[in-house]
């Protein structure tokens, strides 16, 4: 069952526009949120930061209880055991180019199951870059084309992510992961003036965990003791190979740790405020 503009519809019913503006020009933000068995994590969360991509691409913030609303709606209907909650909110119907229409946003949310992750992963560096300054640095929008290229890359490298530095060559973020490497014994993560996505499951480990935020050389992933990926559905991931070369034991005991702790906490509370 998928929500769209208020409704729960049947996927076969569930239709938008060819004219809408998400999909003509990628002018949308979009969520993604781990279910387990019809409950949502770190919701909250989620929807603040679908509300800053929105209005930084010049949308207005959705209503959260409406979004919400939706959440539980798609949930409820089908309580999967591990479940991929997507939620797309876009600029509704526009002319065939950059400039916005007067409809109103639509709002699509839709989940489909997920297999439970490896704790470990290995990784590719690609060539393309970030750019920290982009007038889209920090916001979660639908134009992914660019992570389908990066990605497409690392999977042909057998890797499940691909790493990016940014214009500065500073180690930033992967198509859909943030990046935290440990450096005589710190554990450090590139900050958000990197031009990375502020991850929640980043979020969440700094807090939880001690990271530090630092500007790392794109290099330092030829010399860190160990790298671990976070994201909503990789929650805490140790790395076990970037490019060519492989870590030592994996996790690491810094890994281990974080991945122990990210556990525990967010069983404790669902929804970390």
């Amino acid at each position: 069952m998928i929500w769209l503009n208020g409704e729960l519809v049947d996927e076969s019913r569930a239709e938008i526009s060819v004219l809408d503006h998400g999909l003509t020009v990628g002018d949308g933000v979009f969520e993604t949120v781990k279910t387990v068995y019809g409950r949502t994590f770190a919701l909250t969360r989620h929807l603040e930061r679908l509300a800053r991509s929105a209005v930084g691409l010049g949308l207005p913030a959705p209503d959260p209880e409406a979004v919400r609303k939706g959440c539980e709606a798609v949930t409820a209907a089908d309580p999967l055991p591990l479940g991929r909650l997507r939620i797309t909110y876009t600029g509704g119907l526009g002319p065939l180019g950059s400039d916005r229409g007067d409809a109103p946003p639509t709002l699509v949310i839709a989940q489909s199951a997920v297999k439970v992750r490896p704790d470990t992963t290995a990784v590719a560096t690609v060539p393309w870059t970030r750019n920290e300054h982009s007038a889209v640095a920090g916001l979660k929008t639908t134009s992914y084309a660019e992570n389908v290229i990066a990605l497409a890359a690392a999977h042909r490298a057998g890797a499940s992510e691909a790493l990016f530095a940014n214009t500065a060559g500073h180690l930033c973020e992967g198509t859909g992961s943030n990046v935290f490497v440990v450096l005589d014994g710190k554990l450090l993560t590139p900050p958000l003036t990197s031009g990375c996505l502020a991850g929640v499951t980043r979020a969440l480990v700094v807090e939880w965990c001690g990271a530090e935020e630092a500007e790392l050389p794109f290099d330092v992933l030829e010399r860190a003791e160990e790298v671990f990926l976070t994201s909503s559905l990789r929650d805490v991931q140790a790395v076990t190979r970037v490019d060519g070369r492989r870590l030592g034991d994996v996790p690491g005991p810094i890994t281990a740790r974080a991945m122990a702790t990210f556990t525990v906490r967010a069983a404790e509370d669902p929804d970390p405020r």
